[in-house]
């Protein structure tokens, strides 16, 4: 082991430092990763006219009951803040993707519900970003790799959801 492998080793107050080797395989699972997302992003634009976030929003609304969920919900099943989200609502309203109503239960909320145009562009964006999403991702990996890979997600978001 170097000299710089070692102190790389080295124990941070009470915490192990990575090594040089699990750092490298750290950085490429993230460059990957963001490469992957950014590939991703741009085909599923140019293909379908659709941003990820909207396909995120879209795919949310789409799988709801009656097509409809909260605003404050919707946050938190794509994972985003609740102004992001606010704003971004506003630009799909604009495009006619979705609409706002009043929450018919509650009237201090809104919800949010897929228009037709939006269950239009969701279902063309579908066939063409799966397909994307084969030929970048599954189609890179072995059946073992690709099982390999759902146990390493599936042990990342055990430990994260702990956090």
């Amino acid at each position: 082991m170097t000299r710089q492998a070692q102190e790389v080793d080295v124990v941070a107050g009470s915490r192990k430092l990575p090594t040089r080797e699990e750092l490298r395989v750290w950085r490429e699972f993230v460059e990957t990763g963001e490469t992957l997302r950014n590939l991703l992003s741009a085909r599923l634009q140019s293909d379908t006219g659709l941003s990820p976030g909207d396909y995120a929003v879209l795919l949310a609304l789409s799988e709801a009951d009656g097509h409809r969920v909260r605003s404050s919900e919707l946050a938190t099943l794509i994972g985003w803040e609740r102004s992001r989200l606010s704003h971004h609502l506003g630009r799909m309203e604009r495009r006619g993707l979705i609409r706002r109503e009043e929450c018919a239960v509650d009237s201090r909320g809104a919800e949010v519900v897929l228009s037709t145009a939006g269950r239009d562009a969701f279902h063309a964006a579908t066939v063409p970003h799966l397909s994307a999403v084969r030929e970048m991702f599954v189609d890179a990996l072995s059946p073992e790799q690709l099982a390999a890979a759902g146990e390493i997600a599936a042990a990342l978001r055990r430990r994260l959801s702990g956090a």
